[in-house]
């Protein structure tokens, strides 16, 4: 029995990859706030774990993994995907609580969760596991009025790197996948957005894409690892974008 929390699993990218790994017989831990959406996930499903946590709150992030724990025994992936994009702008107009909560919820956030995993993973026998950050096409080049995403994302990939190195002697792999344009409920509403004003909508990717690259990802035996991988719909404006 494999094992594996999601993280943001209520909705877009986290949803569709919980989905997508309880169709392939993990047992998978739902963490999220929405406890409604996540019971209505979780229902068909015997192999599905709901997980009420605020990631930016660290004790129940800490309680949810050792609730998953103790159900199913151990765990072997974190796809620490939860994230937030608040209204955007140049630096001097981005509101400070926006800002505040960027942080909280895109670094702080997944700071707890990999914390609570690599405790996880150190402690149970046998030792190891492999946690999944979602970092994003922003923390190598950011779009316009980004500034707060684009700087978590960045920090994201500072996290993956400490986390690989640290978690070499404990049989911990760490890698980042970093999407382009998947087309979630909220990538779709800016597509109908921007046709409705006459604009061209950057191109967009099956969200289920990206759901199949983390699957491959978190199926590498423990002595492969993706370090990074970017994953993307194919004429999005990355390469030579800036």
């Amino acid at each position: 029995m494999r094992t594996i929390i999601v993280t943001g699993a209520s909705s877009g990218i986290g949803r569709t990859t919980a989905e997508l790994f309880l169709a392939n017989g993990w047992t998978v831990g739902l963490l999220a706030r929405s406890a409604d959406i996540l019971s209505e996930i979780a229902a068909p499903h015997a192999n599905a774990i709901p997980l009420v946590a605020d990631v930016t709150d660290p004790s129940a992030v800490d309680a949810a993994f050792s609730n998953f724990k103790n159900k199913v025994g151990r765990l072997d992936v974190l796809f620490n995907n939860a994230g937030i994009f608040a209204p955007g702008g140049t630096i001097d107009e981005i509101a400070l609580e926006d800002w505040a909560q960027t942080v909280n919820v895109n670094l702080n956030g997944m700071f707890h969760c990999a914390r609570a995993a690599f405790a996880a993973m150190r402690r149970q026998t046998p030792q190891g596991g492999r946690i999944i950050n979602n970092g994003s096409i922003s923390a190598h080049v950011p779009r316009p009025n980004s500034v707060h995403y684009t700087t978590t994302k960045h920090a994201i990939t500072g996290l993956t790197r400490s986390l690989s190195l640290d978690g070499r002697p404990f049989g911990i792999a760490c890698g980042q996948i970093d999407i382009g344009n998947a087309r979630t409920p909220m990538v779709q509403e800016l597509v109908d957005a921007a046709i409705a004003e006459g604009r061209t909508p950057d191109p967009t990717m099956p969200v289920e894409n990206a759901a199949e690259s983390v699957l491959y990802m978190a199926e590498l035996p423990p002595e492969a690892n993706v370090q990074f991988m970017t994953v993307m719909a194919t004429t999005m404006p990355y390469i030579g974008r800036g």
